[in-house]
C-alpha cells in the first residue's frame, strides 16, 4: 500500500474539536447523554463507573428507522465533522457522547467493523494522537460492544478521571511481565496481551503505523486471534491504545446480565443504565464482570 497523504493539522486538532463541539451543541446535532459517576475500588483499582441520567435521546433516535439498518457514517452529519485525517479517514464527534470530546475515527468508504485494522487505520490513529493525548479504542465486533457495522476507531481525551492516573487500570500496567515484546499483566484475570508503544511515533504517523501494525498482529497471535477470509477477524476483541501502550482482550460475550461492556471497561471505566445495574456491579465487583465477558485463562 502506498504511503497515505495526511490532511489533518495535529497542532490545531484540539481547538477544532472544542469549536465543533460548541457548534454541534448549539445546533442540536450533538446529543450528549448526561451521567453521574462514582469510583468503585477493587484490588487497588479505582474503577470509574458512570450511571446514565437519561437514555431517552439515543432510544428515540434509534426508533426513527425501525427494522432498517441505518449507517450514520454514510453520510456523516456535517455538523459533527471535525477534520479530514487522510484520503481514507475522517474525524467526527460521537453524536451520543457520554465522555466530553469523544471522537470517532471513521473510514470514508464502508468497511466492516469486524475486519482487521490496517496500516491506514493506525496512520489515522497516530495522526490524531499527535494532536490529542488520548485513549484510542476499537470494539471489534458485536460481542465486543460494537453498535455500528461501519469501521470506526474511537478516541477519548486523557486523563479519564482526575484521580491522578490517566486510566484507572494504570497501576496494574507497571507489573507487566514481558516475553520478548509481548506481555501479560498479573492483575488481569482473563486472556489478554499487552505491548509498549513509542510515544515519539506521533511525530511520524506513517512510520509509527507500520511499527504498530506489526505489534497489533503479534498481539492478536498471542491471544489466538487471526484472520479468516483474508482480512476478517476470527473472533471478537477489544483493543485499547495510548501513545505508550496497546492492550488486546478477546471477548466471549457483550453483556454481563444486562450490563454492556465495551473497550472502556478494560481501561477501568464502566457504564450502567440505572441504579439496579449499579447494584449488580457493586455486588459482583467490576473485575469479576470483566472476567465474565472476556475469555478465561487456561489453567
Amino acid at each position: 500500500m502506498p504511503d497515505e497523504k495526511l490532511l489533518i493539522q495535529p497542532s490545531t486538532l484540539w481547538e477544532s474539536v472544542k469549536k465543533q463541539t460548541s457548534h454541534a451543541l448549539e445546533c442540536g446535532a450533538l446529543l450528549s447523554i448526561p451521567t453521574e459517576f462514582e469510583f468503585i475500588e477493587q484490588d487497588g483499582i479505582k474503577f470509574l463507573v458512570r450511571i446514565l441520567s437519561n437514555l431517552a435521546r439515543k432510544d428515540t433516535a434509534k426508533k426513527k428507522s425501525p427494522g432498517v439498518e441505518f449507517n450514520p457514517f454514510l453520510p456523516y452529519e456535517e455538523d459533527l465533522f471535525v477534520t479530514d485525517i487522510s484520503d481514507t479517514h475522517v474525524c467526527i464527534l460521537n453524536k451520543f457522547n457520554v465522555v466530553d470530546y469523544h471522537l470517532l475515527i471513521i473510514t470514508r468508504a464502508f468497511e466492516q467493523q469486524e475486519s482487521l485494522l490496517t496500516l491506514a487505520d493506525f496512520t489515522a490513529m497516530w495522526a490524531c494522537l499527535d494532536g490529542i493525548d488520548g485513549l484510542v479504542f476499537y470494539n471489534a465486533g458485536k460481542n465486543a460492544g460494537a453498535s455500528q457495522r461501519h469501521k470506526h476507531l474511537q478516541l477519548v481525551p486523557l486523563p479519564l478521571t482526575n484521580s491522578g492516573t490517566k486510566t484507572p487500570i494504570e497501576p496494574l500496567l507497571a507489573s507487566a511481565k514481558f516475553q520478548d515484546t509481548i506481555a501479560t499483566i498479573p492483575g488481569l484475570p482473563f486472556v489478554h496481551a499487552f505491548a509498549k508503544l513509542n510515544p515519539t511515533w506521533v511525530e511520524s504517523p506513517l512510520s509509527g503505523a507500520k511499527a504498530t501494525l506489526e505489534i497489533y498482529h503479534n498481539l492478536l497471535q498471542a491471544v489466538n486471534l487471526g484472520a479468516i477470509d483474508g482480512d476478517r477477524q476470527s473472533g471478537a476483541y477489544n483493543l485499547l491504545a495510548t501513545r505508550e501502550w496497546m492492550l488486546i482482550v478477546p471477548r466471549s460475550q457483550e453483556h454481563f446480565q444486562s450490563i454492556s461492556v465495551n473497550s472502556l471497561g478494560f481501561a477501568g471505566a464502566l457504564l450502567v443504565k440505572n441504579k439496579s445495574e449499579m447494584q449488580i456491579l457493586k455486588h459482583q465487583a467490576p473485575m469479576n464482570i470483566l472476567k465474565n465477558v472476556a475469555k478465561l485463562i487456561d489453567k
